[in-house]
């Protein structure tokens, strides 16, 4: 999986993990000043408030996107219960306090919301890459 990445404003640190994206574009839709990927660095928080930017990183789908707060240094994606979807044609998506471990019980580090391939044919499995649109899949 890549190393992830963090951009600051000062009071919130949004943590980009590109191994996890799905490229679902959540983040540009809804909040196209700090994240534009035409531009380089492609996440800008000084472009937002601090609440608009939790509100945001909140909706990535795969987990892909977290932040957390400087003087706190605490994860502001807690939650206390783990909850499961499935999407339409789409991965497992997971959130919450949950732990994932490869096959021989060595745990793979995750953000608090992960998407989980389930169409078999992802490069990065478990996870999913959004290789689900490519090869039609249904289910």
């Amino acid at each position: 999986m890549s190393a992830s990445k963090e951009y600051t404003n000062g009071e919130v640190i949004i943590e980009w993990k590109p191994g996890l994206c799905i490229h679902s574009a959540n983040c540009v839709k809804g909040l196209p000043g700090v994240f534009d990927t035409k531009k380089r660095p492609w996440i800008n928080p000084e472009r937002a408030s601090t609440e608009d930017i939790i509100a945001q990183v909140k909706k990535c789908p795969s987990g892909a996107l977290s932040t957390k707060i400087n003087s706190m240094n605490k994860n502001n994606n807690e939650t206390s219960t783990t909850r499961i979807t499935i999407t339409d044609n789409g991965p497992v998506l997971v959130n919450g306090q949950f732990q994932v471990h490869d096959a021989n019980g060595k745990p793979i580090e995750t953000a608090e919301t992960i998407a989980l391939c389930r169409c078999g044919a992802s490069g990065n499995k478990p996870f999913c890459d959004g290789t689900h649109h490519q090869t039609g899949f249904k289910g």
